[in-house]
């Protein structure tokens, strides 16, 4: 895949031009009003790119407030494809991380989006980007972490190597520095065990060779 020409800034703008940003907030608590098969079933080594992605969502800690980040990862490569930072815990903020993951990689073939039953990921708007774009849903267990181990793995690794050595002032400056470990050091520095000790760059550019 060649690299986009457009700023990670530029790319923002697209995605919520095309989304919008008036979006009804979520209940998050109560049983899931829809509830999908666990399709992509563990484990998660998958054969080629864009074949199943997953996502999922966790919170940042600044010191004014906390900032809310939505991430899709590629199965294959474990490289993060769309990412999103919002103040708010709704479904926009999943949607445009997996708006950008889509706009970025424009899969040819149904892709599998694997999620956990977090209200975002079951309302009606979810549903129905999903349908537009030809993706189809996977959803782990309810109560089972490990069914989406991949993107809690993420997560962790962020955490550990970003958020928690530094004390954001604000959603902006948090903003600014995860998303420079996601879009460089991440992608192109971090590697992985089932890559062969290949980052995701790496082992996505090995792959079309």
């Amino acid at each position: 895949m060649k690299a986009s020409k457009f700023t990670e800034a530029q790319i923002a703008f697209v995605l919520k031009a095309q989304i919008g940003d008036k979006r009804r907030p979520v209940s998050h608590s109560g049983k899931p009003s829809v509830v999908v098969d666990d399709t992509l079933a563990r484990p998660f080594d998958v054969a080629a790119p864009d074949k199943a992605w997953v996502t999922d969502i966790t919170y940042i800690r600044t010191l004014k407030s906390f900032a809310y980040l939505a991430v899709v990862i590629d199965l294959f490569s474990r490289r993060v494809i769309g990412w999103s930072l919002q103040s708010r815990q709704t479904t926009d903020v999943v949607l445009q991380a997996l708006l950008m993951a889509v706009w970025r990689r424009k899969p040819q073939t149904k892709v599998l989006v694997h999620s956990d039953q977090g209200s975002q990921f079951t309302s009606m708007d979810w549903a129905a980007f999903l349908r537009q774009h030809n993706l189809e849903h996977s959803m782990s267990r309810r109560g089972n972490c490990h069914d989406n181990a991949v993107a809690e793995s993420y997560f962790n690794l962020l955490k550990r190597e970003r958020i928690r050595r530094k004390t954001y002032r604000n959603r902006d400056e948090a903003r600014q520095d995860v998303f420079e470990h996601i879009g460089m050091l991440y992608s192109s520095k971090h590697k992985h065990v089932r890559s062969v000790m290949m980052s995701p760059v790496e082992s996505e550019r090995q792959q079309k060779i």
